[in-house]
């Protein structure tokens, strides 16, 4: 149990008291009991999401080639986590993934509508031209539209080092972690 234990701890960074209650919850199983640690990060992440982010770091991330980078403005609640290698971590790691994956956007609902909309009637030709029946057209727009906006922006992106998870999902994970509110304030990507 205890190399369970100090398995997991490596492997998330939670407290050993919440990974032996996550491996009894788990029945011992280190997948299920990881996967119940992080949505109990999840939960706390959302607690926190409302309090205010005022302190930070902006980081960089240049690409080996030295033709393509990105700059993030990552904001937490207090000058001591801005100053948490783990953090500095979490944004170097935002800054690399904004230079590799190029989103547009923060979040889906920063997506313009006019954007949006230009797309759409594309979307609408192409259903046309593929035959698709009048009355399927709207919820497939729906669809499209949905995942349109989450391809385009940053948290909803998968991570580029772990496609299994959001960078929504990983922001969250170091807020449970770290116990406090972590926001991506914005993030410039420039590429010659």
């Amino acid at each position: 149990m205890l190399d369970k234990i100090k398995k997991i701890r490596e492997k998330t960074g939670a407290g050993m008291v919440d990974i032996k209650k996550a491996l009894v919850e788990a029945n011992g199983d280190e997948a299920k009991a990881i996967e119940i640690l992080r949505k109990k990060g999840q939960e706390k992440a959302s607690k926190k999401s409302e309090r205010t982010t005022q302190e930070g770091v902006v980081m960089s991330y240049i690409h080996s080639n030295g033709k393509v980078g990105a700059i993030v403005k990552l904001l937490c609640e207090t000058d001591f986590v801005a100053r948490n290698e783990e953090f500095k971590e979490l944004a170097k790691d935002i800054a690399m993934h904004i230079t590799a994956i190029n989103p547009k956007y923060i979040r889906p609902e920063d997506v313009s509508e006019e954007i949006v909309e230009k797309e759409k009637e594309i979307w609408i030709e192409q259903l046309k031209n593929e035959n698709k029946p009048e009355k399927l057209i709207p919820n497939i727009l729906i669809g499209k539209e949905k995942k349109f906006r989450e391809e385009l922006s940053l948290l909803t992106q998968p991570f580029v080092k772990n496609p299994e998870q959001t960078i929504e999902m990983l922001i969250k994970e170091k807020i449970g972690k770290i116990g406090e509110n972590i926001q991506v304030g914005e993030f410039k990507r420039i590429e010659l």
